[in-house]
């Protein structure tokens, strides 16, 4: 009986042993495994949508369907960039990034330009906004920019100029409910995007900085001076080849 005890003593001592090996519980390092974990979903979730949208159009943005919760339905034609008319895409260039063509995504100079400007004016290029229409939401944080700060040079390094355009023009909101030049050139001139005329292009391009509170169809003094310099700025960069990198 004695023997039998003291086996039975060794295996409880065994057992309290290997108790008390176990590692404890860190709930630090718990969460820092889950956050890790979590950026590592998120990053290549990320990169697989860049590349499903180098060929796939986006079938909604975070503010397009923010737009039709909040009107109820928008209106949106997504429409090939073939059939669209070539000086649209040049007054959207003109008006938003004229030296689209010269840069990887980012514009230095017009970034140092907005923080001299104290941030009155936008330095954003049509990359970024891309970035932001697409993959993240409208607003100022400094986590939404830093986001689209790391998205950029993969959309840039995936996808070719010419369909970041393409995509530009069928994702920027264009009006109040109004997303892509599709439904803006029927809504405001009754048109299809390929007739547009070099003068309803750069009204529609003259409203983006402000499409809810401008109109390209009854413009203002202040958008018609705006549209005539877009007009002016988009023959410009087809003279002197900043148009060549999306355009046939």
């Amino acid at each position: 009986m004695a023997k039998a005890a003291g086996r039975t003593s060794n295996k409880r001592g065994r057992k309290t042993a290997k108790a008390d090996k176990r590692k404890p519980f860190r709930p630090i390092r718990l969460v820092l495994f889950l956050l890790l974990r979590s950026a590592t979903v998120l990053v290549v979730l990320t990169l697989a949508l860049v590349l499903l949208f180098a060929a796939i159009n986006p079938p909604i943005t975070h503010t397009i369907w923010a737009e039709q919760r909040r009107l109820g339905a928008v209106e949106r034609d997504w429409v090939a960039i073939e059939q669209i008319a070539p000086v649209m895409a040049r007054s959207v260039v003109a008006a938003e990034d004229a030296n689209f063509c010269l840069h990887w995504g980012f514009d230095i100079e017009a970034i140092r330009a907005a923080l001299e400007a104290g941030g009155q004016r936008g330095g954003s290029t049509i990359s970024q906004q891309v970035v932001k229409n697409v993959f993240l939401w409208q607003g100022r944080s400094w986590i939404r920019k830093a986001l689209e700060a790391a998205i950029t040079p993969a959309v840039e390094a995936v996808w070719s100029k010419r369909r970041i355009v393409e995509v530009y023009l069928n994702v920027a909101e264009m009006g109040e409910g109004v997303f892509g030049v599709g439904a803006a050139a029927q809504e405001y001139f009754g048109v299809t995007p390929d007739k547009l005329s070099p003068q309803q292009a750069a009204r529609i391009a003259a409203v983006l900085p402000a499409p809810r509170s401008r109109s390209a169809a009854n413009p203002s003094a202040g958008v018609r001076r705006r549209a005539a310099s877009i007009a002016d700025g988009a023959a410009t960069i087809r003279a002197d080849g900043r148009a060549a990198c999306f355009e046939d």
